[in-house]
C-alpha cells in the first residue's frame, strides 16, 4: 500500500478506493498500490473511445481546456480564486475540511499535501480537489468567507479566526517575517494574520503582495513593493500588514482589486482610487511616472459612481452605478483591435452586453479579471469574456484571443468567476 503501482497499458485493474488528490487505490491480482486516476478508463473502453469520451464532455486528461466542463464535487463552493497555474476552492460550510485546492504547489501555496508512496514527503502537483488543513481553533464553528491566490502565496480568510496565508513568503507577502533561504516546497507552514484594527472581510492577493479590506473600510497590504504596489510611500518590502494612507485617509474603502501590480480601491461614495505600477498608463491620469506609492484619487469624471474595479496585470475596468464597464491601460480591452491602450477609461458599448431595444433592461452586475483577460456577468445571467485567450482560459471554445466581450456557453446559471493567468472557474446554479 505504500508504493506507486506501475501498470502497463491495457491492463486492467479494481479501483478499490477514489482518493480526492487524483490518486486511487487500485489492486491487480493480490497486489495493492497507487495509481494516478486521469491515467485510467472504464473497462471495455478502447483508447479512440475513451478519447471520443473525454473530448465530447471536457473532462481530463487534457492539457488544454478550451470550453467548460464541470468540476465533479460534493460540497457546496461559495469562494474560488484563481492563481498562476493553481485554484483555491472554500465552503462556507461547519465541516472540518472547508478549503480544497488543485494544480501547482511548489510553493506549498496549497499547503501540505503527503505523498502516498512516501509519507514524510509531500506534492508538489495537486492533480484533483484536494482538502488544504488549515489549523483552526474550533474547525466545526469557523466558517471560511473567502480565497485568493497571487503568483505563488494564498490568503483564506474566515468569519472568527483571521486571516491564513499559505505559499512564497520571499517578500512578506504571507505577513510573517521573510526567512533567508526559507525552503517552501513541501512545507507545512500556514501562517495565521489576527493583527487588525476591524475585521478583514475582503482579502486579495497581488502578484508577490496582498491586500486587505476591514469592515472599518481601511486597507492595509504587505509584500512586494519594488512598484509602490504596497501603497505604503515607499518601494521596500513589508513583512508586517500595515494601514494605506494617502488619499485613503479617512476615506471609507468598500471593495479593493489588484492581480498584478497595480492596486485599485473603490470607496463607499463611488470615487477610486490607484497605486502601483503605472507602466501602462493604469495610473497616467494623476502621473508621468512608472510606479506610485502611495493612493491616489483617479479624476475620472465621465465615468459616474464606480460600484466595482478590477485590476489585472496591463489593463483595468470599472462598472458604475448604471451597469456600464469603463476600461483602460494597456493590451485587449474590449473594444476591438484599434483600442491598445489609454491612459483614461473608455466605455464598452452596452450593446456588447446583450442590451437591445427588446432588451432594455440588461447591464453589467459585476466584472473580474485576471492577469490579461476580463469577465462580466449581466443582470440577465450571461457571462462575458475578453481579452488574451492563453491555453483556451476564456471558455469560448477557440484559441484566438478576443478583442471584444463575448458570451460564454455553459451548463448552468455563473454566479461567481475567478480569473488567473490562463485558466478561470465559474461558480453557477443548476437550471433545474
Amino acid at each position: 500500500m505504500e508504493d506507486e503501482m506501475s501498470l502497463q497499458e491495457g491492463e486492467a485493474i479494481e479501483v478499490i478506493h477514489k482518493l480526492l488528490d487524483g490518486w486511487w487505490v487500485v489492486r491487480k491480482d493480490d497486489i495493492t498500490g497507487y495509481f494516478p486516476s486521469m491515467y485510467l478508463q472504464k473497462s471495455g473502453q478502447d483508447a479512440a473511445q475513451a478519447h471520443r469520451q473525454i473530448k465530447s464532455r471536457g473532462a481530463p486528461p487534457r492539457r488544454i481546456q478550451p470550453v467548460p466542463y464541470r468540476l465533479e464535487l460534493d460540497q457546496k463552493i461559495s469562494s474560488a480564486a484563481c492563481g498562476y497555474g493553481f485554484t483555491l476552492l472554500s465552503s462556507k460550510t461547519k465541516d472540518v475540511t472547508k478549503v480544497w485546492g488543485m494544480g501547482l504547489n511548489k510553493d506549498s501555496q496549497l499547503g501540505f499535501h503527503r505523498s502516498h508512496k512516501d509519507k514524510t514527503r509531500g506534492y508538489e502537483y495537486v492533480l484533483e480537489p484536494s482538502p488544504v488543513p488549515l489549523p483552526l481553533d474550533r474547525p466545526q464553528e469557523t466558517r471560511v468567507l473567502q480565497v485568493s491566490c497571487g503568483r505563488a502565496h494564498s490568503l483564506i480568510l474566515t468569519d472568527c479566526e483571521g486571516v491564513f496565508s499559505m505559499g512564497n513568503n520571499a517578500y512578506g507577502q504571507c505577513g510573517r517575517n521573510v526567512v533567508e533561504n526559507e525552503i517552501y516546497s513541501e512545507s507545512h507552514k500556514v501562517n495565521r494574520m489576527q493583527d487588525f484594527d476591524g475585521q478583514v472581510v475582503q482579502v486579495v492577493c497581488g502578484q508577490d503582495h496582498s491586500l486587505f479590506l476591514t469592515d472599518k473600510g481601511e486597507v492595509y497590504s504587505c509584500g512586494w513593493g519594488a512598484d509602490g504596489q504596497t501603497g505604503l510611500g515607499h518601494y521596500d518590502i513589508t513583512s508586517v500588514p500595515t494601514k494605506l494612507g494617502g488619499d485613503l485617509a479617512g476615506v471609507n474603502v468598500v471593495q479593493v482589486a489588484t492581480y498584478g501590480d497595480c492596486c485599485l480601491a473603490v470607496s463607499a461614495e463611488g470615487g477610486l482610487f490607484g497605486w502601483g505600477n503605472s507602466e501602462y498608463l493604469q495610473l497616467a491620469s494623476v502621473t508621468d511616472s512608472t510606479q506610485v506609492n502611495v493612493p491616489r484619487c483617479l479624476p475620472f469624471s465621465g465615468v459616474g459612481k464606480v460600484k466595482q474595479a478590477a485590476c489585472g496585470g496591463t489593463g483595468c475596468a470599472v462598472l458604475n452605478g448604471e451597469g456600464h464597464v469603463f476600461v483602460w491601460g494597456y493590451g485587449i480591452l474590449g473594444k476591438g483591435p484599434n483600442l491598445v491602450e489609454t491612459a483614461f477609461p473608455e466605455v464598452i458599448p452596452p450593446t456588447l452586453f446583450g442590451l437591445t431595444e427588446f432588451n432594455p433592461g440588461v447591464h453589467v452586475s459585476h466584472i473580474w479579471c485576471g492577469l490579461s483577460h476580463f469577465a462580466a456577468l449581466t443582470s440577465k445571467g450571461e457571462l462575458f469574456v475578453w481579452g488574451k485567450n492563453i491555453r483556451g482560459c476564456l471558455g469560448i471554445g477557440r484559441l484566438e484571443d478576443q478583442y471584444f466581450p463575448w458570451r460564454v456557453t455553459m451548463p448552468g446559471e455563473p454566479v461567481d468567476v475567478a480569473c488567473g493567468v490562463d485558466h478561470m472557474v465559474t461558480l453557477a446554479k443548476s437550471f433545474v
